[in-house]
């Protein structure tokens, strides 16, 4: 389906702020989401020193119909990542931290003590900052997902992405229940550990679908929830079926707080790790997540 975009999904792009920090991760042989994806807002992040790193290099191994990460055969594991993330947080003096990954199920533990190890470099040279994960589903198994919990970020993401009847068409290596089950795993485990994530709006779902999506979110005690519009990055990838208008964004913001969800950010351009300072900040503004750490 070609369509126009709105007005309200065009961003500007300040190249200088971009290639500062493209500099730096080029120098650690760093990948960002925000370059692999093709993120709409990284003009806004790279001026506030904003980044979201991805770990475990820049192919997937998925064939996910949504994303613009490059798909095939992972790469070997760089040994010296972990520490080189820490550098690059520590020269960008980041008080939030987040750290993504491509899914790699060529490997026994998804990449579980990748992240571990790097969660554990930056609390090294960071103490004083927060560290969010945004982690693949890491097969569905448990052990794995428990060695990321170890290392004791202050936030786990895992996004659902969208509503259970697009997983097929969308995410078809993915399981919607299976997702789900990471993040009540997770609260059953570690009722003070940050839960988070996100979905996207535009690829044919129906109210009722989200809605139903949002309930369940409540229901296992999800904390944060972002809700953006999907942008289709090439003609080779599934196409947007509608774009929905701020005013939309903000009922189903508005819905989700109802219902129990903590924090949502809810906006055409809102996307995973967008303003994650701020959400985290509300939540532990709260009180009794003082404790995670």
């Amino acid at each position: 389906m070609d369509m126009q975009k709105p007005e309200w999904l065009k961003t500007k792009y300040d190249n200088k702020s971009v290639e500062k920090i493209n500099q730096l991760l080029r120098q650690l042989s760093i990948h960002t989401v925000c370059k692999e994806a093709d993120c709409p807002n990284i003009g806004e992040c790279s001026k506030k020193n904003t980044a979201t790193f991805m770990i475990m290099g820049n192919i997937c191994t998925r064939n996910c119909r949504f994303c613009a990460v490059q798909k095939g055969i992972g790469s070997p594991l760089d040994l010296a990542e972990p520490d080189n993330i820490a550098i690059a947080a520590q020269k960008l003096n980041l008080k939030h931290i987040v750290i993504t990954s491509v899914t790699r199920d060529d490997l026994e533990d998804g990449g579980a003590m990748h992240f571990s190890k790097t969660i554990r470099s930056l609390k090294k040279v960071l103490p004083e900052s927060t560290i969010e994960v945004l982690i693949p589903d890491l097969g569905g198994k448990k052990q794995n997902l428990e060695i990321i919990m170890a290392a004791q970020p202050d936030v786990i993401n895992h996004n659902m992405e969208t509503v259970p009847s697009l997983y097929p068409q969308v995410r078809p290596e993915a399981d919607y229940r299976r997702s789900l089950n990471i993040l009540k795993y997770i609260k059953e485990k570690e009722p003070y550990m940050i839960t988070k994530t996100g979905i996207m709006m535009g690829l044919g779902e129906s109210k009722k679908e989200v809605i139903k999506v949002i309930d369940d979110l409540a229901q296992i005690g999800c904390d944060i929830l972002t809700i953006g519009q999907y942008l289709c990055p090439s003609v080779n990838h599934i196409p947007v079926q509608r774009y929905l208008s701020p005013r939309i964004f903000a009922q189903y913001k508005k819905m989700a707080v109802q219902k129990g969800i903590k924090y949502v950010a809810s906006d055409p351009l809102v996307r995973s790790s967008y303003n994650a300072l701020e959400a985290i900040r509300a939540i532990k503004g709260r009180g009794r997540y003082d404790l995670c750490r």
